[in-house]
């Protein structure tokens, strides 16, 4: 290590804990906000709103039953602490946006509003999982993979992939939702590329 580069300060148990509360409730807020308001969002996400938009299928049981399959990335690229942190962070998502309609209301919420404020919840959301090596599963493993492995922005190829994701809803709900969910993708990809870039940040 450089003389004057700063020591790197590992987290406890009580720090990854904290992380992984905290950062599954933003992201629960921030997509139950996405669902009253009729938006989407990108990855396993965006697929399971829109299986559930199309169907009588739960959100929180999609998104849960959807992430599955990424935790093999996860176990063998990744690791096995951050694969058991990951789906610890997959169930209380999908368990607090389950409960959310029953202690949560949104008796006035406008649309741009939720885009914009639902995604800098999760945007903040993954920040601190991924900052705690954990995620929400889906893309967002297959982006931290990505990031350790090749240098690519976490922040970058979960945006790209987000947008995508959205934009493929055309043939879903109408265009004005579609719209208002695009402007929720880049706040959330904007809060993952300007925080969470190879080198920033020296916790572990």
């Amino acid at each position: 290590m450089e003389a004057n580069a700063p020591d790197v300060i590992a987290h406890s148990w009580f720090d990854d804990g904290h992380a992984l509360v905290a950062g599954s409730l933003f992201v629960a807020l921030g997509l139950t906000m996405f669902s009253h308001a009729g938006l989407l969002t990108g990855g396993v996400a965006g697929v399971a709103f829109l299986a559930s938009y199309a169907s009588a299928w739960s959100l929180a049981l999609l998104f849960f039953l959807l992430s599955l399959p990424f935790f093999g990335l996860a176990w063998f690229r990744l690791g096995a602490e951050f694969t058991l942190k990951s789906f610890i962070a997959v169930a209380l998502v999908s368990v607090c946006t389950g409960l959310a309609p029953k202690v949560v209301r949104f008796e006035l919420l406008n649309p741009w509003v939720a885009s914009v404020l639902g995604g800098c919840l999760i945007g903040f959301g993954l920040l601190a999982l991924l900052r705690h090596r954990a995620s929400v599963g889906g893309v967002n493993i297959l982006a931290q993979w990505l990031q350790q492995s090749k240098g690519l922005s976490a922040g970058k190829v979960q945006l790209a992939v987000d947008v995508v994701v959205v934009l493929a809803a055309l043939f879903v709900v109408p265009p004005v939702r579609v719209l208002q969910s695009v402007v929720g993708a880049v706040a959330i990809g904007a809060i993952l590329a300007l925080n969470h870039r190879p080198g920033r940040y020296l916790g572990v």
